[in-house]
């Protein structure tokens, strides 16, 4: 049975993807991971990280891949015993340096993307090391993902959702050279999503386009200055829901959802989404069928539109911005929920009214989407709420006081 793997960016997102089925959660701690803007976790809540998984039954497996320079790999090393005692699972590495001294410490050591592993060689040698699993480059094909796989002696991982990198297996150089943050150290100011201007010398005639890609797709636009604008350094997301049997029958252990700097209703859907997709194939099959409706829910968050990355062909087209058929908006939050009549009171400070979408985020509770269909106020049924107002709400599913609540705006 291949394994579900979902980020977590903080407790919220945590309790949300496995409230929607991860069989095992990845997530970062301070000064030791590739998403250092994400808020991440401390030392000191990974047991409280260990525990809730526990709940679902499901695995953990803490981020420590950046480049580590000797301060950083020494302090690692000084705390994997209390990483241990924490009773996470493993340890995502991008230094095989670390991959004796994590497995000494009874944790597994997973090889991370960054290491760009391209083949079974270099699987054989990180067996030989003591690596239980190994996160195979992004800039594979379906093919030889599954060729490598079958000839490898330890577990293979693969993303398959989520944002991609301009650069191979995320090592790039650029928001350092532009503002000396380095993406490299898990600080990445993400200059490649930004939009572009193109500039050439008057006479050069020196320009010649390489490209082996028969249709050009690179969004470029004219501007009233003469220069040219393009988001050519901004790739779309991948997105493989429509391939999981291909997926399934590679052999691989973990399929990987990317995003946690994405927010946890993300998680949720992302992750509600590809849980429904795998547990049908896993069922029947042969009668496995993709649901028009899959792929609508996961454009309804955030994404940069999809694409398959590298599995099937090299990937060229580009995406300006998030393609989400929403925005979600603050416009309240829970002062109490009645579990005998399963409503739950809202403080609002926007308009609410029958049919609007909200989600509601909390630590325990995680993240749920809630279409309205019944509201009162004082006890009497009202169709629309002005902001400012307390309102009941009916809703089936447990929230929390002081829970987040957001309201879905379409966009125009």
């Amino acid at each position: 049975m291949v394994e579900l793997l979902a980020p977590a960016g903080n407790f919220i997102s945590l309790r949300a993807v496995l409230e929607n089925g991860a069989d095992a959660v990845y997530f970062g701690l301070d000064d030791y991971n590739m998403r250092a803007n994400a808020k991440n976790f401390s030392l000191d809540d990974l047991s409280q990280v260990s525990k809730i998984a526990g709940e679902y039954g499901a695995k953990t497996y803490l981020c420590t891949n950046i480049i580590l320079n000797e301060r950083l790999a020494s302090e690692l090393q000084n705390n994997l015993e209390a990483i241990s005692e924490s009773e996470i699972d493993g340890l995502i590495l991008s230094d095989i340096g670390l991959i004796e001294d994590t497995v000494s410490n009874g944790l597994e050591a997973h090889v991370s993307v960054q290491e760009n592993v391209t083949n079974s060689y270099t699987l054989k040698t990180l067996k030989k090391l003591g690596a239980k699993r190994a996160i195979l480059s992004r800039e594979l094909s379906l093919d030889e993902i599954t060729d490598i796989t079958r000839k490898s002696p330890i577990e293979t991982e693969i993303f398959i959702h989520g944002a991609i990198c301009m650069a191979i297996s995320g090592r790039c150089f650029l928001s350092y050279g532009l503002y000396g943050r380095s993406a490299n150290c898990g600080d990445c100011l993400q200059p490649c999503r930004k939009n572009w201007t193109l500039t050439y010398e008057e006479g050069d005639d020196n320009v010649i386009n390489f490209s082996d890609v028969d249709e050009e797709k690179f969004i470029i636009t004219g501007s009233d200055d003469g220069s040219y604008r393009t988001n050519f350094f901004s790739p779309k997301d991948m997105c493989m829901i429509e391939y999981i049997p291909q997926l399934m029958e590679s052999g691989v252990a973990s399929f990987k959802i990317e995003g946690r700097a994405r927010s946890p209703d993300y998680g949720a859907m992302v992750t509600g989404i590809y849980r429904q997709a795998i547990d049908n194939y896993e069922k029947d099959p042969l009668g496995y069928e993709v649901k028009d409706e899959w792929m609508e829910e996961l454009s309804s968050v955030f994404n940069r539109g999809f694409d398959t990355n590298f599995y099937f062909s090299t990937p060229f087209e580009t995406s300006d911005d998030n393609q989400s058929k929403y925005i979600k908006k603050d416009i309240g939050q829970v002062v109490n929920y009645y579990s005998k009549v399963n409503a739950a009171e809202l403080r609002i400070w926007d308009d609410l009214k029958i049919g609007d979408k909200i989600i509601i985020q909390g630590k325990t509770t995680g993240s749920i989407t809630h279409t309205i269909d019944s509201m009162q106020i004082e006890g009497c049924p009202v169709d629309n709420v002005e902001k400012g107002c307390n309102v009941a709400i009916a809703l089936p599913s447990k929230v929390r006081q002081n829970d987040f609540v957001y309201k879905l705006i379409e966009r125009e």
